[in-house]
C-alpha cells in the first residue's frame, strides 16, 4: 500500500518465501525490482517488510548501476527503504488495526534520550500482525523489532545503529502458474472457469523467513568541506518451511488426458536455506570549490558478500485438483502428513553451498556551472568474482568465473526559474552480471560471457511553483539492453551469442497540490512501453511478461479541516487504474492477459494531539481484479479496518 502513490511502479507477486528471491516483485519502468536496499545499503529477506520502522520509500527509477551496482537492483531502478532514526525529545505512539479477514494489528514507537546532553538517543519500534486470507485457506502472522541508537561522541564524530529482527510465519499466496510449452487453451482468468476464492493448499503448509538485518554507520568531519562515513550492513535470512505452488501442465501423467486448462497440478517441497549477506562501504563526502565551481562530491569503496548454504528436499508432484469441479475429493487431501510422506519417497534432494564477492570504486561530483546550471558526472568500477559453488552430497564444485564492468552517469539540471522551473537530462548505465554456459564447440568448457548493459536517456521538466502549493515532475525515458544472450544453432551445435536486445522506453507524471490548507492532493500517471527487440522467434517482437501493465494511474484527495470545532476531522478518497497485463506471450503459448481495473479506497479519520482514529474502506466497490508474473494471483476483495492511536 505504501507504494501505491508512486507513478509507474506496480506489484507483480507477493512475498513467496523462497531462498534468495522470496521477497515480493515489483515491476517498474518495464523490468522486476525487489525491496533490497536499507538506507543506501544491501538489507534483504525472504519474505515480507514490516511498514512500522519505515520513514520513507525512494522510488529511483532508472538502471542505477553507478552508485549501486548490479548484484541488488533491477534495470528499471530499485526501492530503497529508509527506516526512522531516533530524536532529541521524547515521545511516541502505540496503535492497534483490526479488520476484516481475521487482520489484527499492534504497533509501538517509543523514543527516549538516554543521556541530560541528548548525545545519546535509542528509538524502538514494533509490531505485531496477524490475518487470514480471503480464501478458504491462508494466513500471515509476524513479530518485528527495530531498536536504533545514535550517539554523537563529539562535533565531529557519531553513530547510528539500526538493527531490525522478522520472524514470520505464512502459507503460499495463490499463485497459478500457467502452462510455458504449449498453447493455453484459456486466454483470461475468466475463461479458466476457476473459483478464485479456493485457496488450493491449508494451514499446516506454512513456511518461517526469520530474518535480521543489521546497520551500522559512523560520521566523521574530516574538516570543513568533508565527511568520512563508514557503513557496515549485514542481512541473515532464512527460509524454512513447506514451500507449495499450483501449475497447468499437459493433461494426465498417464497421457489418457489430453492438454486441457482444468487440471492443476499442486507441487511441494520442504526448504532450509540460510543467506548471509555482509557489505562494508567507505564514503568521502565533499562540498567545495574549485574557481567559481560548486563541488558535491561522493567518493567511495563498497565490498559485498553474499553466502547461501541450501539444504532442500526434491519438488515432489503431490496430486492433480479439477478446477472447474467444485467438488474434487483430492482438493483437501493436501496435508503435511501427507507431503511428508510424499516427499520421503521423492529422490533428487539438494545440498548446495554459493559464495560471491563484489568489489566496487565509484565517484560522483555535481558541480554548478552557475547559479542555475549544475551538471553531473559519475563512474563506477565494479569485480564481480563467483566462487564455485559446492554440491555437498556429491562434493563437485562448480560455476567459478569472474566479471568486470565499468558504470557511467551524466546529467544536467537548468533552472529556467531558479528554484521554481527546471529541465534535467542525464544518461544513466546499468549492468547484470552473467554466468559462463557450456558450449559443444568448446568441447564443453564454460564459454565466458559479457555483462549484460543497460542504458537510458531521459528527459523532463520539474515544477514548484505558487509557494509549494503545486509541485510536478515529468519526464520521458528511453531504455535500451544489450548483451542479452540466446542460443543458436549453427552446423548442428549449439550455441551461445549476445546479440540480444530489449526497449523500454515511457513517460511519468507525478503531481503533489496543496492549492488551500488542509486540502492535498496527489495524482500521477505511468505509460512504459517495452518490447524484446532482438531475441529467438518464441519471444521477439513480444512485450516480456515482466513489464507489467503498460499504463498505471494513480490518484489521492485528502481533506483535514484545521480549525473550527471541526478541527482534526478529515476524510481521504482515492484509487488506482492499471491497465491490461500480458502475463505470458511467447510463440509457444499465445498470450494470456490479466484485465484492466480500477480499484477506489477511502478513509475518515479524526487526528488529535494524543490520539488518533480512522476507519478505511479498500477496494470499495469489491472489485475482482488480478495480478501476475507468467501467473495469475486475485488480489484483495473489499476489506473495512479501524485503527486507533495513542500518542505521548
Amino acid at each position: 500500500d505504501a507504494i501505491k502513490n508512486s507513478p509507474g511502479l506496480n506489484r507483480l507477486w507477493s512475498s513467496t518465501g523462497r531462498p534468495n528471491d522470496g521477497a515480493g516483485y515489483f515491476s517498474m519502468r518495464g523490468f522486476a525490482v525487489q525491496p533490497t536496499i536499507i538506507n543506501g545499503v544491501p538489507g534483504l529477506t525472504n519474505g515480507g517488510v514490516d511498514p512500522s520502522n519505515i520513514e520513507r520509500i525512494e522510488t529511483i527509477k532508472g538502471p542505477s548501476g553507478t552508485l549501486f551496482g548490479s548484484s541488488l537492483i533491477s534495470f528499471g531502478g530499485l526501492m530503497n527503504i529508509v527506516t526512522k532514526k531516533p530524536y532529541e525529545t521524547f515521545g511516541g505512539e502505540v496503535s492497534y488495526t483490526a479488520g476484516g479477514f481475521g487482520l489484527s494489528r499492534v504497533t509501538a514507537d517509543i523514543n527516549a534520550a538516554l543521556s541530560e546532553d541528548k548525545s545519546s538517543l535509542l528509538r524502538v519500534n514494533a509490531a505485531y500482525h496477524n490475518e487470514r486470507s480471503f480464501q478458504d485457506a491462508g494466513f500471515k502472522k509476524s513479530v518485528f523489532i527495530a531498536p536504533s541508537f545514535s550517539f554523537k561522541a563529539n562535533d565531529r564524530l557519531s553513530f547510528l545503529f539500526n538493527t531490525e529482527f522478522y520472524s514470520g510465519e505464512a502459507t503460499n499466496a495463490l499463485m497459478v502458474f500457467l502452462n510455458r510449452g504449449r498453447q493455453l487453451i484459456a486466454r483470461t482468468p475468466k475463461e479458466l472457469g476457476m473459483d478464485f476464492n479456493r485457496s488450493y493448499t491449508s494451514n499446516d503448509i506454512t513456511y518461517k523467513t526469520p530474518t535480521v538485518n543489521l546497520f551500522r554507520q559512523m560520521n566523521y568531519k574530516l574538516s570543513g568541506n568533508w565527511t568520512s562515513q563508514t557503513n557496515l550492513s549485514r542481512s541473515i535470512r532464512k527460509s524454512d518451511g513447506y514451500y507449495s505452488y499450483v501449475m497447468f501442465l499437459d493433461g494426465s501423467p498417464e497421457g489418457a488426458i489430453p492438454a486441457n486448462d482444468t487440471l492443476i497440478s499442486r507441487f511441494v517441497y520442504y526448504q532450509n536455506s540460510v543467506t548471509t549477506t555482509t557489505d562494508i562501504q567507505q564514503n568521502f563526502i565533499g562540498d567545495f570549490k574549485i574557481g567559481n565551481f560548486r563541488n558535491r562530491m561522493v567518493a567511495g569503496l563498497d565490498f559485498m558478500n553474499i553466502h547461501s548454504i541450501s539444504d532442500n528436499s526434491a519438488y515432489a508432484l503431490f496430486d492433480y485438483v479439477n478446477v472447474t469441479r467444485p467438488r474434487d475429493p483430492r482438493y483437501g487431501q493436501l496435508t503435511r502428513a501427507a507431503v511428508d510422506a510424499k516427499l520421503a519417497v521423492t529422490p533428487g534432494a539438494t545440498k548446495n553451498g554459493t559464495n560471491n564477492y563484489t568489489y566496487s570504486a565509484y565517484v560522483s561530483d555535481v558541480f554548478n556551472v552557475t547559479d542555475q546550471l549544475s551538471a553531473m558526472i559519475s563512474l563506477r568500477f565494479d569485480y564481480f568474482d563467483t566462487k564455485p559453488s559446492i554440491n555437498y552430497n556429491t562434493m563437485v564444485q562448480s560455476g567459478k568465473y569472474d566479471q568486470r564492468s565499468l558504470s557511467p552517469k551524466f546529467g544536467l539540471v537548468y533552472q529556467v526559474v531558479k528554484d521554481k522551473v527546471s529541465l534535467f537530462a542525464n544518461y544513466m548505465n546499468g549492468f547484470r552480471n552473467v554466468s559462463p554456459v557450456l558450449s559443444k564447440e568448446q568441447a564443453g568448457y564454460p564459454v565466458n560471457l559479457k555483462p549484460q548493459q543497460a542504458d537510458q536517456k531521459e528527459g523532463g521538466i520539474k515544477l514548484d511553483i505558487l509557494q509549494h502549493k503545486l509541485v510536478l515532475t515529468a519526464s520521458y525515458y528511453d531504455i535500451l539492453v544489450t548483451n542479452i544472450s540466446r542460443g543458436i544453432t549453427v552446423d548442428g551445435l549449439n550455441v551461445t551469442v549476445q546479440d540480444g536486445s530489449q526497449k523500454s522506453k515511457g513517460v511519468e507524471f507525478d503531481l503533489m497540490a496543496n492549492p488551500v490548507p488542509g486540502l492535498n492532493i496527489i495524482a500521477g500517471y505511468g505509460y512504459n512501453d517495452s518490447k524484446i527487440v532482438n531475441a529467438a522467434p518464441a519471444t521477439k517482437d513480444r512485450r516480456p511478461n515482466s513489464a507489467g501493465p503498460a499504463s498505471l494511474a494513480n490518484f489521492w484527495i485528502s481533506y483535514t479541516a484545521k480549525a473550527g470545532h471541526l478541527r482534526g476531522f478529515g476524510a481521504g478518497f482515492g484509487g488506482n487504474y492499471a491497465s491490461e497485463n500480458i502475463i505470458t506471450s511467447t510463440l509457444a503459448t499465445g498470450d494470456f492477459k490479466l484485465p484492466s481495473y480500477t480499484v477506489l479506497n477511502a478513509t475518515i479519520f479524526y487526528n488529535a494531539d494524543k490520539f488518533r482514529f480512522a476507519v478505511k474502506a479498500d477496494n470499495i466497490a469489491d472489485k475482482e481484479y488480478f495480478g501476475g508474473w507468467t501467473t495469475i494471483e486475485k488480489q484483495m476483495p473489499r476489506r473495512f479496518t479501524a485503527s486507533v492511536a495513542v500518542k505521548f
